[in-house]
């Protein structure tokens, strides 16, 4: 009788999803250690919390897209990315005041979120159409620009973003991606904006039966995304001191694994942006483990498709909220 209690225990704990991804957090780290002895070195750690910052920003924007319900998804995130990254760049290139490209870079990324956030909710064309086809284009536009050429006319400056420490910290970590999580979260959980979006997820019809604009929340949500996209193309330009036409590739399989495996219902209306950030933590470990690893990149693609399956799976067996 102890043993079925204790159990039973073990199960109730990992139901819940803070629990399970710390646990699962703890067991990745254990894994890479062993995979590589070089893994858990203090410079290692830094590097890997700047492989992350990206991640952890597109994921946020992954996952409040898909908070939103209605299927919900944004396939664009990564070519988002490597366009705006390419629009900083010209910007630059062309003579303009790095932090004036910034912010004008920002504003492209909010008005192509939007484009598709219109698409989606005014026009009701399906987010994943909408998001495939922006995926293909906002890339191939990205390699037109360029020619295929990253573009490296930064100044030196710059680097101070995406290469900066402050107290041993990264500064992308400090000073973009948490202040940008603390507040996104506290707008979730404590703002009418963010009861709004829960309810939409739930069921987006008895929403609109209950005055909330619908429409308007969605696409505030694809222009969130986009927006922190454009911010993930700012840090990665930075790190890299080059704007990378194809930088943002294989992203937005990432940010939904992340997304799902955070605890972010498929289905929207459930789940938390705490769950996201430990989740963006567990991938990021995963791929920065297996280059050190020198593992072949066809392998880091197949982990991620496994954990999404794992994701799910756990779901039902836990029944992880």
């Amino acid at each position: 009788m102890q043993l079925k209690s204790e159990a039973i225990d073990f199960k109730n704990i990992f139901s819940n999803r803070i629990f399970f991804l710390l646990g699962l957090n703890l067991l990745t780290l254990i894994i890479m250690t062993f995979l590589s002895p070089y893994f858990l070195s203090l410079e290692s750690l830094l590097g890997m919390t700047q492989f992350g910052a990206v991640i952890a920003l597109i994921s946020l924007g992954e996952s409040l897209v898909i908070l939103g319900g209605e299927g919900g998804i944004d396939l664009s995130v990564g070519s988002v990315l490597s366009l705006s990254g390419v629009i900083l760049g010209m910007l630059v290139s062309a003579g303009l005041n790095i932090w004036l490209a910034c912010i004008l870079t920002l504003i492209f990324g909010f008005i192509i979120g939007s484009i598709n956030g219109f698409l989606i909710s005014y026009i009701e064309m399906p987010a994943f159409v909408v998001t495939v086809g922006a995926l293909y284009a906002y890339g191939a536009l990205a390699m037109v620009l360029t020619g295929g050429i990253p573009i490296s006319d930064f100044p030196d400056k710059f680097s101070f973003v995406g290469q900066g420490y402050i107290f041993q910290t990264p500064v992308q970590i400090l000073f973009i991606v948490l202040p940008l999580y603390l507040i996104l979260n506290w707008v979730m959980k404590n703002t009418d904006f963010g009861r709004k979006v829960y309810h939409i997820g739930v069921n987006n019809k008895a929403a609109g039966l209950s005055g909330i604009d619908t429409k308007k929340i969605r696409l505030l949500l694809y222009a969130i995304s986009g927006t922190l996209a454009a911010i993930g193309a700012i840090v990665m330009s930075s790190w890299l001191m080059a704007a990378r036409p194809d930088a943002g590739y294989g992203y937005e399989l990432q940010a939904i694994t992340v997304s799902v495996l955070g605890g972010i219902s498929i289905m929207g209306g459930e789940g938390s942006l705490t769950g996201t950030m430990l989740s963006a933590l567990i991938i990021t470990m995963i791929a920065y483990g297996l280059q050190l690893a020198n593992i072949n990149t066809i392998w880091q693609l197949a982990v991620l498709g496994l954990l999404l399956l794992f994701a799910v799976l756990a779901n039902k067996f836990f029944d992880i909220n």
